[in-house]
């Protein structure tokens, strides 16, 4: 049965609604080897840590999705399908360039730490890539943390062993002036939906549980 409503009971759910324009994002956890890699190449651990993340200009949460088989005789005649993986989609950021270029050199330099940069010089013959042991390249912790105006509210996702795996071109042109900006795909191994720090574990609130239940 139908049972109508006065539109001003959704009106206050209705204007109260999360925006797009407010969230950040956090790069951490990178291993020794990989940080001594980049500050060779220009690019140091503050950057990183407290301003690359502030570069972010567009930025998706993250999605997944479950990969299913398909049973049948359990039920004469039923043919059902039942969940086996979940499958995590890649995420892709993308961040504005700044004048001293070193967001762009952070992560072309990643990609190339990630292909065993060689000894020998980039311009030489003899020049050939060997890949990085996975433990090295991947970023342990990255999170993405989701807030609105009023600071109070949020959602924080933790993304595990992010790497990146699809830097895409980055076009330039003698044409009208504009914000540089890069785009780059990453891979992850899970998320965690929810604050995830020992803190949040002992206070309980971390996984996005309530402690209001």
């Amino acid at each position: 049965m139908l049972i109508k409503q006065n539109i001003a009971k959704f009106k206050p759910l209705l204007t109260d609604v999360a925006q797009t324009s407010h969230y950040q994002v956090k790069f951490g956890g990178l291993r020794s080897a990989l940080m001594g890699f980049l500050k060779r190449k220009g690019v140091d651990s503050r950057f990183i840590t407290d301003s690359a993340g502030l570069l972010c200009s567009s930025a998706s949460l993250p999605g997944s999705s479950l990969a299913t088989a398909d049973i049948s005789g359990n039920f004469m005649g039923v043919m059902e399908k039942m969940a086996h993986t979940r499958i995590y989609s890649e995420i892709q950021l993308e961040f504005y360039v700044d004048s001293d270029y070193r967001m762009l050199k952070f992560l072309e330099h990643w990609m190339e730490f990630i292909g065993g940069a060689s000894d020998e010089v980039e311009s030489n013959n003899g020049y050939f890539y060997r890949m990085e042991y996975p433990i090295e390249y991947k970023c342990q912790q990255t999170k993405i943390i989701k807030f609105d105006r009023d600071y109070n509210r949020e959602l924080e996702y933790t993304f595990w062993n992010m790497f990146p795996i699809n830097l895409s071109s980055t076009p330039v042109t003698y044409q009208s002036s504009d914000l540089l900006k890069v785009s780059i795909a990453f891979n992850f191994e899970r998320y965690i939906a929810g604050k995830s720090s020992s803190k949040n574990q002992h206070v309980g609130n971390h996984s996005n549980f309530s402690l209001s239940s």
